[in-house]
This record gives C-alpha cells, sequence and structure tokens, in this order.
C-alpha cells in the first residue's frame, strides 16, 4: 500500500503554487463524518496556508459517498469554482456494498473529469478499518484532506497554464 510509505501530509510547501485567486468547491460526504470532518478541515486549513479565501471557498455536504458525483457536478455547473474536492469515507462491512459504493464514485468522478472543464479531485478513502481511515485523517499516515487540497491547487495551476 503507498500510503504506508508516504505521509499524506507531508509536502514540499514551496512546490505549490499560491492560491489566493483560485476559488474551490468541496463536496463531503455526511456518512463517517468523523473522518470526513477531519478531511475536510485538513483540506480548508491547507488551501488557507497556502493563500486560498476564505469566501473563495465553497463547502457543501451529501449524504453519502455515492452522492460526491451528483453534487459535485451540480457544483460544476452551478458554482464559479475552479476545482471541486470531493470527501468521502466508506469502509468495508459484510456485503458487497462497500464495492459498489466505491465503484460507483470512483468512475463517477473520473467520467466528471475527463468530460468537465474543471478538475475534481480525489477525496474518497476506501478502508477496511474505522482505525485505517483514521490513520488518513490526521492520524499517523496524515491526512488526506491536505493531500487533496495541494491537489486541487495544482491542478488549477496547471489549467491556467495552458490556457496563458
Amino acid at each position: 500500500m503507498a500510503t504506508a510509505y508516504h505521509n499524506l501530509s507531508e509536502y514540499d510547501f514551496n512546490s505549490v503554487p499560491n492560491a489566493e485567486n483560485m476559488k474551490f468547491g468541496i463536496v463531503v460526504s455526511e456518512w463517517n463524518f468523523n473522518i470526513t470532518g477531519a478531511l475536510l478541515n485538513g483540506a480548508i486549513n491547507t488551501l488557507k496556508k497556502h493563500g486560498a479565501k476564505e469566501e473563495n471557498i465553497l463547502v457543501k455536504t451529501v449524504p453519502g459517498s455515492f452522492e460526491l458525483t451528483f453534487g459535485a457536478n451540480q457544483m460544476m455547473e452551478n458554482c464559479e469554482i475552479d476545482a471541486i474536492i470531493a470527501i468521502g469515507c466508506v469502509i468495508k462491512g459484510d456485503t458487497p456494498h462497500f464495492d459498489y459504493v466505491c465503484m460507483g464514485a470512483t468512475q463517477g468522478i473520473t467520467e466528471l473529469n475527463a468530460t468537465g472543464d474543471i478538475p475534481v479531485i480525489y477525496g474518497l478513502i476506501t478502508t477496511n478499518t474505522m482505525e485505517q481511515a483514521e490513520d488518513r485523517a490526521g492520524g499517523k499516515l496524515g491526512n488526506k484532506g491536505d493531500e487533496c487540497a495541494i491537489t486541487a491547487i495544482k491542478m488549477i495551476d496547471f489549467v491556467w497554464s495552458l490556457n496563458k
């Protein structure tokens, strides 16, 4: 597992563009909010650390991770933002529900990236246990929200560099 070798919160601060003029949408699942709330806080704090203004960070919630695709698509169509961070957490249970939710959300986010005009950042944690999720939500492996924020900033910069 790649995360075992890489702390999600460690990165070269100077390699990240200034986010002062960037606008972000964050769609976050209410399900497992003890995890997604920590990921959300990590993303917001990291965006601000790189210059993003609070008024340029729009946060909306959806009931679960499967709804992230719809939420992200609605933000894409109705909000003036430069990137969307989709945050969710699915923990494996005893039924195949885990597989369907993970596959659907992953495929939906991938499709939005392939067909949309702004990047949608994959912030869906899929783990076998709550402990693994906690490790990735500010625990011993860092915070996936930090990584998502950095990715969003870099992807906006990438898009802007193509339009110069």
